[in-house]
């Protein structure tokens, strides 16, 4: 199987699952799910419908303020946002909203609006995503397209560190989970988008700038 994220050959990672077998591209570093295991959407969905976010869980809504800050130092409102794969509770985009940005919403299984993937946007966030993506550089590539000149990307995933950190990471656990990306992964993105700035925030956030 080709890496998902840049297409290049991969090396066995991670073996010692009882569930799956991870492999770890050579050239970008993404670690990701043998294919085989992967879920369809059926099985997909009824994972994500286990969730027990709500717009009132104080918790949830800490988790996610944390891109918030940075992302007010880069675009100011009353800028334009699309929250993509916002899931069911939508609590981001409510505390965008709060701040004074024009918020619109794209889920794939919860706010299939494919209309508003042919607007323009100020700033895409996608908080908790890109690791379920089946193609990744495909979608990603589409929302890099959505964005406006000077415009933000604002991903928030945790990283890879290396192969003893991964054996006991429980991130790995949700069959959901198919693809992680390491800084290695973002910066080979960046360059393939030929991002105008990048920056890390936190363990789990990286920031990309639309030239």
């Amino acid at each position: 199987m080709p890496c998902p994220l840049c297409g290049t050959n991969n090396t066995p990672y991670f073996s010692e699952d009882k569930q799956r077998t991870f492999f770890q591209c050579a050239h970008c570093a993404l670690v990701f799910a043998d294919k085989e295991s992967w879920p369809g959407s059926k099985q997909e969905k009824a994972v994500y419908d286990l969730h027990e976010n709500s717009l009132e869980d104080e918790g949830y809504n800490r988790f996610l303020a944390r891109i918030v800050t940075p992302l007010m130092a880069q675009v100011a409102p009353p800028a334009t946002i699309l929250d993509f794969g916002c899931g069911p509770a939508p609590a981001l985009a409510a505390q965008l909203k709060t701040c004074g940005y024009q918020v619109s919403l794209y889920d794939h299984f919860y706010f299939p609006e494919p209309g508003v993937l042919h607007q323009n946007f100020d700033a895409i966030v996608a908080t908790e995503v890109i690791e379920h993506l089946h193609k990744p550089l495909t979608e990603l590539e589409r929302l890099w397209t959505l964005l406006r000149p000077g415009g933000w990307l604002a991903l928030m995933t945790q990283r890879v560190k290396n192969a003893e950190a991964f054996s006991n990471w429980q991130y790995k656990n949700d069959p959901t989970h198919l693809c992680f990306f390491h800084k290695q992964s973002f910066r080979w993105l960046a360059n393939y988008l030929n991002v105008s700035e990048m920056f890390f925030e936190g363990r789990d956030m990286v920031f990309m700038q639309k030239p």
